[in-house]
């Protein structure tokens, strides 16, 4: 990559990013079906050993990316067949070997950072059980077995003084959830997924490592509890915007390697390394996306017995 790197948190993008001579990359497998009807794609990726780990820069584990093109619009019918697809995929991960579920929802970013307000804002939206269960039992609900489900929203460090991982292994020693699932805002390499995918991971998650900003792990070793990341990328690096747009501009020249170019060119474009984009409408678009995670994950804890 010739000592550039374009930042992502999703798989799949790292997955597409493995030149032609080690695209039949061993220890990676990788399954993919589209919905015609609802124009939605579903692209499993599973990385199953330490070499292929270590050449994708992702922890082994399945990470599922859900690529919704009409995510952004304001279609509430679509909105619900992704929050049904988003639950599917969930359970099939979560695996609910147990009748009754304990689940704690954790809602990563600051809220008062519109493109790193996803978590918190998935959270406002959450069916909350625990209290009630433990309370009345799953009779207050008219059913024979109900999910445990709680919730918190961390924050960050600058208002805490205290690492995400520290919050949350604290709750998690007191309240002994079976299961975490995590919800955070993402980076993506390219501007076509921007608020337009959904990636699910068994891996957890490192809060931040998109950007750059890496904080302490949110994994099943450092908490003692199964952990499903769920994460929707928000921003791109300024960089990826430049080279999708010189990819456009060349797209006439034979073989152009945007990331070869950029390489090459890696003094040029260092400042925009660090530099983040959104779009203009990002308030409107995590209100939205943030309500269909939250369906399908409210979906997929619902007891049906």
């Amino acid at each position: 990559m010739s000592g550039f790197q374009v930042r992502t948190d999703l798989a799949l993008e790292a997955r597409e990013s493995i030149t032609e001579a080690e695209s039949e990359l061993r220890g990676v497998r990788v399954d993919e079906y589209y919905q015609e009807q609802e124009d939605i794609r579903v692209t499993k990726v599973m990385i199953d050993t330490k070499n292929a780990a270590k050449a994708m820069g992702k922890p082994i584990g399945t990470y599922v990316t859900i690529e919704a093109p009409s995510l952004l619009e304001p279609d509430e019918d679509y909105h619900r067949e992704i929050s049904e697809c988003l639950s599917g995929e969930l359970m099939q991960m979560m695996g609910q070997e147990k009748e009754e579920l304990s689940v704690l929802v954790v809602g990563l970013g600051n809220r008062e950072v519109t493109a790193d307000a996803l978590g918190p804002q998935v959270v406002d939206n959450l069916f909350i059980t625990r209290h009630i269960v433990k309370e009345y039992g799953s009779a207050a609900y008219n059913k024979k077995r109900m999910n445990l489900i709680s919730s918190i929203e961390p924050g960050v460090m600058a208002k805490t003084g205290m690492e995400t991982a520290e919050i949350i292994k604290g709750v998690v020693t007191e309240t002994s959830p079976d299961m975490l699932i995590v919800i955070d805002a993402l980076a993506a390499r390219s501007t076509r997924r921007l608020n337009r995918t959904i990636q699910i991971t068994n891996t957890g998650i490192q809060p931040g490592s998109g950007v750059g900003n890496h904080r302490n792990a949110l994994t099943e070793e450092s908490l003692g509890v199964p952990v499903i990341a769920i994460g929707v990328p928000t921003v791109v690096d300024a960089a990826t915007i430049v080279g999708d747009a010189l990819e456009r501009i060349m797209e006439t020249e034979k073989e152009f390697d945007r990331v070869k170019y950029m390489g090459n060119h890696r003094t040029a474009f260092a400042e925009l390394n660090n530099m983040y984009m959104t779009g203009k409408d990002i308030d409107a678009v995590v209100k939205r996306v943030s309500y269909t995670l939250s369906e399908g994950i409210n979906m997929a804890l619902e007891c049906q017995a």
